[in-house]
């Protein structure tokens, strides 16, 4: 396994690479979410590249950039043992050198649910994709399902760039009490990690009434909403049944649905998702 902390060396490293190469972007502090992506690109690519980064321009001053769990040497032992191919490992001065001053930006879609509490955020995401698409020109780019909107972002921003690049979504992996695996969780405490299974609870609730033929949008919502509210210690942000291309919210549910929401626990924030479909 090759790793490289600079474009020039990345460049060197790239060329010698099998086709069709897969990327799996990521901010580090790895876990068994992150291998189902390398995995997964692993079963459909040639080679693999991972990059571990904590970008810093989708923070906002008043969120997590400085406490954002960190692990290098665990992420790179994690990672040889997968035998990735390359890993790119750069500082912010690799990624944003001074006088850096170009933006890549997503107008709609970027809008509602973590859009409208984060409103800086995903100008961070889709720049800094787009700097690894252009450096690494993969054939496919893996991402997780917990991270719903990012991945609708990056879509709208691979078509509309015209980026010959397929967006492959994973699904969310989890724990046996339902909890998706993210990297804050190890911030939470033993209790509140008994409260967050309220989540996929909740979710679970909203899956069971659409299945059961409940197609109206707002009584989804209020679904999730009352099973959360139901835990003391749920700070609740939004929840949100919504199309799942435009993730505008939906008034009558058709074939499917992305439901979804923001919880805080303590100074923990979480979020998570389902897609609702119709069985066929």
């Amino acid at each position: 396994m090759k790793v490289s902390v600079s474009f020039d060396d990345l460049r060197i490293e790239r060329a010698k690479l099998k086709e069709p190469v897969g990327l799996v972007p990521t901010m580090g502090y790895l876990h068994e979410g992150h291998m189902s992506l390398v995995r997964k690109a692993k079963a459909e690519c040639a080679s693999v590249v991972v990059t571990i980064f904590v970008n810093p321009t989708q923070f906002a001053p008043n969120e997590d950039l400085d406490s954002y769990p960190r692990n290098i040497p665990g992420d790179l032992d994690m990672l040889q043992k997968e035998e990735v191919d390359l890993v790119l490992l750069p500082n912010d001065e690799a990624m944003y050198p001074e006088g850096y001053q170009t933006y890549v930006e997503v107008t709609e879609v970027t809008k509602p649910l973590e859009g409208e509490r984060r409103p800086t955020h995903f100008k961070g995401v889709t720049t800094i994709v787009s700097k690894l698409f252009n450096a690494i020109t993969p054939q496919k780019a893996y991402f997780g399902q917990k991270d719903a909107q990012q991945v609708a972002v990056l879509k709208q921003m691979s078509t509309d760039m015209n980026y010959p690049i397929e967006i492959v979504t994973v699904p969310t992996l989890r724990k046996e009490s339902g909890l998706a695996m993210s990297s804050r969780n190890k911030f939470l405490s033993e209790h509140e990690r008994e409260a967050v299974t309220v989540l996929y609870r909740s979710l679970g609730l909203a899956e069971e009434a659409f299945n059961n033929g409940e197609r109206s949008g707002g009584a989804i919502r209020k679904i999730m909403t009352d099973e959360i509210n139901s835990e003391p210690l749920a700070e609740l942000e939004y929840v949100s049944c919504a199309d799942v291309k435009t993730l505008l919210e939906l008034d009558e549910i058709p074939d499917q649905a992305l439901c979804s929401m923001a919880v805080k626990f303590g100074k923990t924030r979480l979020i998570d998702n389902i897609v609702l479909r119709l069985e066929v």
